[in-house]
């Protein structure tokens, strides 16, 4: 403000010295409107300085009026366009962030669908669904019911199904429920008829046995030309909806019909975004979508471009959702951004008439005011659009420094629902192994009771029970790592303890596969810094991959183990007589999902789990070809160092 005072005095003092039009122009007419003149005084000197002050003239009235005229239509018209400027950049950034939060909104549809995608696929190749749909008795019958009721417990759907090539439920995991899909008929259904002619089908409604929605996934078992029935996973996605209302979240997802059957908002759901037509309301009825929640009554939700609920009039952005042809929607008042404009307007016209009546002010003080005002204008003009300037620098910082922080919010959200949506798939693959050392213990140990060896029998059990605590740590570990909480502190592993844990558990297969495991680990190994349980599932995977490599490979060469000691790490190699990795899948076996079985065995996660462990505790882990045949898996794991007060 000093500058511009400054600066405003300098040019008034420059006009005062020799006005426009005046430098050595001679005298100025007296007649000649507001200009300055010499004063010509009698008895003053021919030889007066021209830098003598001059003579002021008053303007006219009318310039005045008009000169106030013109100050009201330029503060009004600069009002105005403040007014329009600031609501354009507001809305704007209104859009801007509606489109963040689609982005963000669309990564949680899409992770909570793909953690089930898979399960159709993988419960239509179990030999208790195909012996089912094969013969059809009784005891088939129950042993599907109890299949599907274990995986639905394990895996955290809603419910799955099985129906045969007529749309009837055959087998189901609400088997023994009142509200059981057992005999129900669900042939209108899109996600039946679609699974039959395509392979696979998709579909959300709301259940017509239990009323509850759900989004269902199908897959067909059988070829196109025989088929044999459908499985069907239904997904319960009213958790994601919950977290939305919890978060005030005014965001929402629409069906190919434009209904909206997820919501943020209690008054959207199960309402359509425009006027349903007759053949949309006749496609409903036929598939039962939405049967009993008059959503062919409901009011639209859009008028006129904008979302109407609640009394509120909302500003709504869509984005696509393939390949359901769904709708992501996000909104947002429009209010904040009108008020913003309109105080932006309001400052801009408190300040053009201050400044108005500052120059009027100084304008009838002296003649000289239009030469003031007009440089006045000037410098308005230049503190202005510096002002409009600077503002822009100002918008355009605070909307990239927003900008990043929603993208690193977004982006560290996105991996966390990756690692979430990776957790039920983790805990099948990881349990798989030791529960099946579990069954051939029980076994064991109901032989022992049966022939009278009790001794025998209460060691199976024991050791039953220590497979089934270490199958609760690697569960506890999964979610731990899920939930991305801290880790637990560093603890002395002895891997010789851990490995002998691993080839118990390895035993039944290791026996089947007719490979055996020999170990050369020297005695006096020091311990590493890491955690039982996760070191025990590192090495009951590279074991078992080792083992089924070299059996694969039709060799019955034994695994071996050796290790050494140096430089801080322990170096732990195990050999096999396998295929090997060729060079240009080294990197890509560690991918979750990649597998180079060709008999469909596995689910691919097992090295991606074992690299997610060893870069947790600090290993090194790599592939390397071994000599006349075969991998060597080389661990470089970090020795525990314990520090003052027993803290490694």
């Amino acid at each position: 403000m000093d500058v511009q005072k400054k600066s405003f005095d300098y040019i008034i003092y420059d006009l005062w010295r020799d006005p426009p039009g005046c430098r050595n122009a001679g005298p100025v007419p007296l007649h000649d409107g507001p200009r300055l003149a010499p004063r010509a005084a009698s008895g003053q000197s021919s030889g007066q300085s021209e830098g003598a002050r001059p003579v002021i003239r008053r303007p006219a009235g009318e310039t005045q009026h008009a000169l106030i005229a013109a100050a009201v239509v330029v503060t009004l018209a600069a009002s105005g366009g403040a007014f329009v400027a600031t609501r354009e950049t507001a809305l704007a950034a209104l859009d801007q962030e509606l489109a963040d939060r689609l982005t963000v909104t669309r990564y949680a549809v899409v992770s909570e669908i793909e953690r089930y995608r898979y399960l159709p696929s993988v419960v239509g190749q179990d030999a208790r669904i195909l012996r089912l749909l094969d013969r059809g008795d009784a005891r088939a019958a129950d042993e599907a019911n109890a299949y599907l009721q274990t995986v639905r417990d394990l895996s955290h759907v809603d419910e799955l199904f099985l129906l045969d090539t007529s749309g009837r439920t055959v087998a189901t995991s609400n088997w023994n429920t009142p509200d059981s899909f057992l005999g129900q008929v669900y042939a209108f259904r899109p996600y039946f008829r679609e699974a039959l002619t395509r392979g696979e089908g998709r579909y959300y409604a709301v259940g017509v046995t239990t009323g509850k929605p759900g989004y269902f996934l199908s897959v067909r078992i059988g070829s196109e030309a025989h088929p044999l029935g459908v499985a069907v996973v239904k997904i319960e996605m009213t958790s994601l909806e919950a977290t939305w209302v919890r978060a005030n979240e005014a965001v929402g997802l629409a069906d190919g019909l434009g209904i909206v059957f997820l919501a943020g908002r209690r008054d959207w759901r199960y309402r359509p975004l425009h006027q349903l037509s007759d053949a949309a309301v006749a496609q409903l009825v036929a598939e039962r979508r939405y049967e009993g929640l008059g959503v062919a009554t409901s009011a639209p939700l859009v008028e006129g471009g904008r979302l109407v609920a609640g009394g509120e009039r909302l500003r709504l952005a869509g984005l696509g959702l393939e390949p359901d042809g769904w709708q992501v929607l996000a909104a947002a008042p429009e209010a904040p951004a009108t008020a913003t404009a309109w105080l932006v307007a309001a400052m801009t016209a408190l300040g053009g008439a201050l400044l108005s009546g500052a120059g009027l002010f100084w304008r009838q003080r002296r003649q000289i005011v239009r030469m003031r005002l007009e440089q006045a204008d000037v410098l308005e003009r230049r503190v202005a659009e510096r002002t409009e300037d600077l503002a822009r620098e100002v918008e355009e910082r605070r909307r990239a420094e927003e900008e990043l922080r929603r993208t690193h919010e977004s982006l560290v959200h996105a991996a966390k629902l990756a690692v979430l949506g990776r957790m039920s798939s983790t805990i099948v693959h990881e349990v798989s192994q030791p529960l099946s050392a579990l069954d051939n213990t029980l076994a064991a140990a109901e032989l022992h009771l049966a022939a009278g060896a009790q001794a025998k029998a209460e060691k199976s059990l024991a050791s039953a029970r220590g497979l089934l605590r270490r199958m609760q740590e690697m569960v506890r570990s999964l979610k731990r790592f899920g939930a991305r909480t801290r880790p637990e502190p560093a603890a002395p592993v002895s891997v010789a303890a851990a490995l002998d844990t691993a080839l118990e558990v390895l035993a039944p297969r290791l026996r089947e596969l007719a490979v055996p495991v020999m170990a050369d680990l020297p005695a006096d190994l020091p311990p590493v810094a890491g955690n039982p349980g996760q070191l025990q599932q590192v090495l009951t995977n590279l074991v078992l991959n080792a083992a089924e490599a070299t059996a694969g490979a039709g060799g019955t060469a034994p695994v071996t183990l050796s290790a050494e000691v140096g430089g801080g790490r322990l170096t732990l190699i195990l050999a096999d007589r396998g295929p090997g990795i060729p060079e240009e899948l080294r990197d890509k076996v560690f991918e979750p999902f990649f597998t180079t079985r060709v008999t469909g065995e596995g689910l691919g996660l097992g090295l991606a789990i074992v690299r997610t462990i060893l870069d947790h505790m600090g290993a090194g882990f790599s592939f390397r070809a071994r000599p006349g045949g075969g991998t060597l898996t080389v661990l470089e794991l970090p020795l525990f160092a314990p520090r003052d007060g027993g803290q490694p």
